[in-house]
């Protein structure tokens, strides 16, 4: 079974509000075996939008519709359904009670505009709103699904958990999607695929999986899908792929979902009973940001400090001048004297450090916009890494961070 998604709304085309809403709605319809594959953004023109549902009916088992339906001018989805479906407006009397309602527990009295917001095409499944007052629609042709929700994200949820995702979980018999992303680090896109390899050593190409490689500045997500018949079948093979995977480019992969490399730090640390103190200097605090976004960071954190100037490094952590006089404030002298000066001064296990130049100014041909040194101490070694991280200054600082993090990560694993 396969599904549109079609977004109303000027406002998403001219860039003034971000989409999150098709990425919810694909999530919970293939969780529930209804597979999505396009998703169309039309403006509030009533021919466009005629022509969108045209075309995804056409093509399409299942059509979802969010947007336009509020009470304003603008607003003309409701209007093109009605065309579409050759219906009248009726009054729908329980969404007619669920606006006074909600009227009511504000104070407000209830206007013929407001009343208006409860008419319904007739022929239609209502969807009841209980977050707002447009009513949802649900029309079926021909053994297809097309499914109409306002395009407030809070209301079209509502309509979605209590609705839409029963309905098809019972609608949809012998098909099941299931999805596991990998999340890797400290390698790029190219560089993990070499490393996987030719992926029909993990999965035969016609058995319903796929693997995709989704790239950001902060690494490669690694997103296994599977579409088969059982739940416990797709799981499986889920699982056998993610096995395959890791036997090959393990050592990257630091965690799954929606898991971020501080949480998984947050474990180690608490696992192993120790405690981090941070000294940044081109990362300007984002390390210990990260940190600190986990709750009960309090028990393995200890202090940060931000060493903008050489006098601060010198005064806080201990840096020698001679070291900054010699080397430079950008060097692997300074990185690990900073880690280890930190680690010391708050009797921490470990403490890690950030100096680079992070731009666009202020490099040369010996120290690049980019270059970062990132220092490591604990009680054995003290050590610091080179890394490049290209010339737009908000990306250094968030690669640096990143990377910083994942050389934590492997000493506390003691990974190479």
């Amino acid at each position: 079974m396969t599904a549109e998604i079609i977004s109303v709304g000027d406002e998403l085309l001219i860039g003034q509000v971000i989409n999150t809403n098709q990425a919810y709605i694909a999530e919970k319809l293939n969780g529930v075996g209804v597979f999505v594959d396009r998703m169309t953004t039309v403006g509030d023109n009533e021919a466009d939008i005629l022509k969108a549902f045209q075309e995804a009916l056409k093509n399409h088992d299942v059509v979802t519709v969010t947007g336009g339906l509020g009470p304003t001018h603008d607003d003309v989805t409701r209007s093109a359904v009605c065309k579409f479906f050759a219906a009248d407006l009726e009054m729908d009397q329980e969404a007619l009670e669920n606006v006074k309602r909600l009227f009511g527990r504000r104070n407000v009295p209830v206007t013929k505009v407001n009343e208006d917001q409860a008419l319904v095409p007739k022929g239609c499944t209502v969807i009841q709103n209980r977050f707002g007052t447009a009513p949802g629609f649900l029309f079926q042709r021909d053994g297809k699904s097309f499914i109409v929700m306002p395009g407030v994200p809070f209301e079209m949820k509502g309509m979605m958990e209590q609705f839409v995702v029963p309905y098809f979980a019972k609608k949809v018999k012998g098909s099941v999607i299931k999805h596991r992303t990998l999340k890797a680090t400290g390698i790029g896109e190219s560089m993990l695929a070499g490393q996987i390899g030719d992926v029909s050593a993990l999965f035969e190409p016609d058995s319903g999986t796929t693997l995709a490689f989704l790239p950001s500045p902060m690494g490669v997500r690694l997103r296994i899908t599977v579409r088969g018949k059982a739940a416990g079948e797709a799981e499986a093979q889920i699982r056998l792929v993610e096995e395959r995977i890791r036997a090959k480019a393990g050592k990257y992969i630091y965690g799954t979902e929606d898991e971020e490399l501080e949480h998984v730090i947050g474990k180690l640390l608490t696992e192993r009973k120790l405690t981090l103190a941070i000294a940044e200097s081109c990362t300007g605090g984002l390390i210990a940001d990260r940190i600190t976004d986990v709750p009960g960071s309090s028990n393995y954190f200890e202090r940060s400090m931000i060493l903008y100037t050489n006098e601060s490094k010198m005064a806080e952590t201990g840096v020698p001048a001679a070291f900054l006089e010699k080397f430079g404030a950008v060097s692997p002298e300074v990185a690990e004297a900073m880690a280890s000066g930190v680690r010391s001064k708050s009797n921490a296990d470990i403490g890690i450090s950030t100096t680079g130049i992070a731009g666009p100014s202020g490099g040369s041909d010996e120290k690049p916009v980019g270059l970062v040194w990132i220092g490591y101490a604990d009680r054995r070694e003290t050590i610091a890494l080179r890394f490049s991280f290209g010339d737009e200054r908000r990306r250094v600082k968030e690669r640096a961070a990143q990377a910083a993090l994942e050389l934590l990560r492997r000493k506390l694993l003691k990974m190479e």
